[in-house]
């Protein structure tokens, strides 16, 4: 059950109605005050607003939307993080990632790569969320793959994502089912 009481529009206070029109407008009209998590951050609306922003900058990056959603996949399952997973395993797939790759990462095991790009994301966001930093030589490699505009972008968008997670787990946001749709 989620540790934060839903937000009602009409409970809203300037602050936060301001907030939730430009989460509103970022996400094409999609937000939701009953899960996910700006139905938690709004109760922060400073902290609201700067996820929405960063979001964008995400969004509007230049990484490739399949590498990120692959990025967010290995940092839902490292968190466990239901709502995550359930919000963007979809997405990875529609984004083209294989079935099998969102199915291995699903039930923690390495998944069978054969894109170079794909491979050293997944190695890289691994990495990071076991050790909480880079190897000299995994650093290097990702530089030589990505460049470093959207190798920041990757590392950045691997905390982000981290501390959306954290939010998710610490308030308790269920997927809209209530099922688990991770194992343990």
């Amino acid at each position: 059950m989620p540790r934060v009481p839903e937000l009602k529009l009409e409970q809203l206070n300037d602050e936060q109605k301001t907030v939730f029109e430009a989460i509103q407008r970022r996400l094409g009209g999609n937000a939701s005050l009953s899960r996910g998590p700006f139905g938690v951050l709004l109760n922060a609306p400073k902290v609201a607003f700067g996820a929405i922003t960063a979001y964008g900058s995400f969004r509007d990056g230049k990484i490739e939307r399949r590498l990120f959603e692959l990025m967010i996949l290995v940092v839902a399952r490292h968190m466990t993080a239901q709502f995550e997973w359930f919000a963007h395993a979809p997405r990875a797939v529609e984004a083209g990632i294989a079935p099998e790759t969102v199915d291995a990462i699903r039930n923690r095991r390495t998944p069978m790569l054969t894109r170079d790009d794909e491979k050293m994301v997944y190695d890289v966001v691994a990495e990071m969320c076991a050790t909480r930093t880079l190897s000299q030589a995994s650093y290097d490699r990702a530089l030589a793959a990505l460049g470093l505009e959207r190798l920041v972008e990757l590392i950045a968008g691997t905390g982000f994502y981290v501390m959306i997670a954290m939010t998710l787990n610490a308030f308790d946001v269920a997927v809209p089912t209530g099922e688990k749709v991770l194992p343990a």
